[in-house]
């Protein structure tokens, strides 16, 4: 049986923790054959990004124009843009209806602190997108109202969701909610706060990325957005918890995508 294609648009991480690299490896484990539009370099390891080298737009676009003509693809996440520049080419895709299933993770800043996009690369695709992932500070940085507890999360999720988006989840992970780690969706059947138990672990990095990459593999294989978003959760968890005991690189290490420790 053919493979159902994803397409994944957003940086190189050289540590192969988040970025491109998460993506493919959240795809492969979930079933889907997935492809990439990079947009950027970076030099980063579980301790910090050293370095960012964007791409030229006119490269990026190349790139999905040849994902584009010869793979029938079924859903698109994008991640880390880099510039207003090339948000603005794959704005241009989305908007001539060639970005389907149209999932947007609004990177913005690193675990490390390093800031990898800017806001207003984010803003010109947020309309396109049928799911936004933000987490807490990213949906901060979007709405410009903090975002520090579950009722500022459903807030934000609204708000965005007003700009555009036809489903939001803002994504709990940095929020302190005790014992469990809170998601709050918004979209057309109302808002819905989802939880599930901690992970208590050190290594989460690239956990946006690869929750928005299953949700990009959940819709390509026809799921609706809020069953799409409990099984990219459920996934994301197990992933954290069979990576809390790794011991790959001197930071916060990456997840356990392929299920490796079950």
């Amino acid at each position: 049986m053919t493979p159902t294609t994803v397409l994944t648009v957003a940086g190189s991480d050289s540590g192969g923790g988040a970025g491109i690299q998460a993506d493919l490896k959240v795809f492969a484990a979930l079933g889907a054959y997935g492809t990439s539009v990079l947009t950027a370099v970076t030099a980063q390891n579980t301790r910090g990004v050293d370095a960012v080298l964007p791409l030229p737009p006119r490269l990026v676009t190349d790139q999905l124009d040849s994902v584009l003509s010869d793979f029938a693809v079924r859903a698109v996440k994008t991640g880390m843009l880099g510039t207003p520049a090339v948000a603005a080419a794959i704005a241009d895709a989305a908007a001539a209806d060639r970005l389907p299933q149209l999932v947007v993770d609004p990177v913005l800043v690193a675990t490390s602190g390093h800031q990898l996009g800017v806001v207003e690369a984010v803003e010109r695709l947020l309309p396109y997108a049928r799911v936004a992932t933000p987490n807490s500070a990213e949906a901060a940085a979007l709405t410009g109202a903090a975002v520090t507890d579950v009722a500022e999360m459903t807030t934000a999720a609204r708000a965005l969701a007003a700009g555009g988006p036809e489903w939001v989840i803002v994504t709990g992970g940095d929020v302190d909610a005790g014992a469990e780690a809170v998601d709050v969706l918004h979209g057309p059947d109302g808002t819905t706060v989802l939880r599930a138990p901690r992970v208590p672990t050190r290594h989460t990095h690239g956990t946006g990325c690869s929750f928005s990459a299953a949700v990009t593999v959940r819709l390509a294989l026809g799921d609706p957005v809020p069953v799409a978003v409990r099984a990219a959760k459920e996934y994301v968890t197990r992933a954290l918890t069979g990576a809390r005991d790794w011991e790959l690189g001197a930071g916060r290490g990456p997840m356990d995508h392929f299920g490796w420790s079950a």
